[in-house]
């Protein structure tokens, strides 16, 4: 039992960069307050104490403002950061060193019997306010994006974010060469298109990276077309295209998706060349 609590302590010393000393977190972590709860009211579920185990929870519920139905199951070094709002079902699951954030739920989305609320494996984080709805698994290492609503499996080591929740896989790093590549051709356009980071991977900036992957292989073809001519024939001059200028788009409004706007400047570029 005191060796369960002291990881509960040091689990919060690493995820908590505002945790002083362990008899600060002990007396004033509501988090690790509806743990230790739980563990009592889980026993007595266990042994089949119904009320015991509910009244436990209520309890815990009162004092914390988290809470854990006592037939849920969670491993070892489970922190729940601030907590309030803090909602875990029945027949939820929880590996190791899992991290919840307040106002999170782990729910059901149905009044059957039997599994009904999801399976989180070891390592994975539930940022502020999310659902994470039905029989699902998030598995090991996988983050789930503060408000997002997530009711579909979330795979290894991904990110699901929005509503519903949207999986962001992690990728390979790319060819130096071929990112370049991107970043001049979204500089010409006029805008970043990865988003406020370079990391910020969502299926948005994907899909606007194939856009620019496709304009780059479009630019390459014509240029070797006109290198053909010109060696056909002498007379043939090859006129350069003109630059873009951010100021010709300054009637994009933000509610304008990121492939429209591509669409509409390849549109004028078409124009302009009629």
């Amino acid at each position: 039992m005191f060796k369960r609590l002291r990881e509960d302590i040091n689990s919060v010393f690493d995820r908590d960069p505002a945790a002083r000393n362990s008899f600060e977190i002990l007396t004033n972590y509501p988090g690790v307050h509806a743990v230790m709860f739980h563990r009592v009211s889980h026993a007595f579920w266990k042994k089949d104490l119904k009320w015991f185990a509910r009244s436990v929870s209520n309890i815990s519920r009162f004092v914390t403002g988290i809470e854990i139905h006592p037939g849920a199951t969670i491993g070892r070094r489970f922190f729940i950061d601030h907590g309030m709002g803090v909602v875990i079902g029945e027949t939820a699951e929880i590996g190791d060193d899992v991290t919840l954030y307040h106002g999170v739920t782990l729910g059901g989305t149905t009044w059957n019997k039997g599994k009904r609320h999801p399976t989180l494996e070891d390592g994975v984080v539930v940022g502020a306010g999310a659902k994470v709805l039905g029989p699902i698994t998030v598995k090991s290492g996988a983050k789930i994006g503060s408000n997002s609503v997530v009711t579909k499996d979330v795979p290894e080591g991904a990110t699901a974010v929005g509503i519903p929740g949207r999986i962001i896989r992690k990728q390979d790093k790319c060819n130096d060469e071929a990112e370049q590549r991107r970043r001049a051709i979204a500089e010409r356009i006029g805008f970043v298109a990865y988003g406020e980071t370079q990391d910020a991977n969502d299926p948005i900036a994907q899909s606007i990276r194939g856009l620019l992957d496709h304009i780059l292989a479009v630019d390459h073809k014509l240029e070797s077309m006109c290198q053909t001519l010109e060696k056909l024939d002498s007379s043939y001059h090859d006129e350069a295209l003109p630059e873009l200028n951010p100021e010709d788009f300054e009637g994009v409004t933000s509610e304008d998706s990121p492939s429209e706007v591509v669409a509409d400047i390849l549109a004028d570029e078409k124009r302009k060349n009629i």
